[in-house]
């Protein structure tokens, strides 16, 4: 396969590029025949690294308000499906526990439902946390990696 930088570039890519170097015409960084040149260039580039280039000695742009709302869109989709995930496989013990009630006749109280609880309330205080009014992306993140850490602690020291 070949390197990144010489894959080659999509029409889009060239878009971007050339309103990258719009925004950088405005703000002064390049001269208009300078600009002219560069976009030129983009237009004509076929690799990575030819758009790479133009840019190399630009600042990185700030990112745009669209292109954040998309990240964090998209992050919280990843983080939503880790979250159903992991309640899924704790809803594993409650159906057990609930055929055990059912086995031995079904009476007095429900006690599978505390079971499930501990499945639940971790879901809901996340579920808060990325889609509340202050979303915690990061705290829902750092919490799902705890549980997957001690999941591979616990199996691993089940090994030895």
């Amino acid at each position: 396969m070949s390197k990144p930088s010489q894959l080659r570039i999509s029409d889009q890519e060239r878009e971007r590029a050339t309103q990258e170097l719009r925004e950088h015409f405005a703000a002064g960084r390049i001269t208009e025949t300078e600009f002219s040149e560069r976009v030129q260039a983009a237009y004509s580039a076929r690799t990575a690294a030819e758009l790479h280039k133009l840019l190399a000695d630009l600042p990185r742009l700030p990112v745009s308000p669209q292109q954040r709302k998309a990240e964090i869109a998209e992050r919280r989709s990843e983080l939503q499906r880790r979250l159903i995930q992991q309640a899924g496989g704790g809803l594993a013990p409650f159906v057990i526990c609930t055929l055990i009630w059912v086995a031995s006749g079904a009476h007095g109280t429900f006690w599978p439902i505390f079971v499930l609880l501990i499945v639940i309330i971790p879901l809901l205080r996340n579920g808060w946390h990325l889609y509340g009014p202050a979303p915690e992306l990061d705290r829902v993140e750092r919490e799902l990696e705890q549980r997957a850490g001690d999941r591979r602690r616990q199996r691993h020291e089940r090994r030895l």
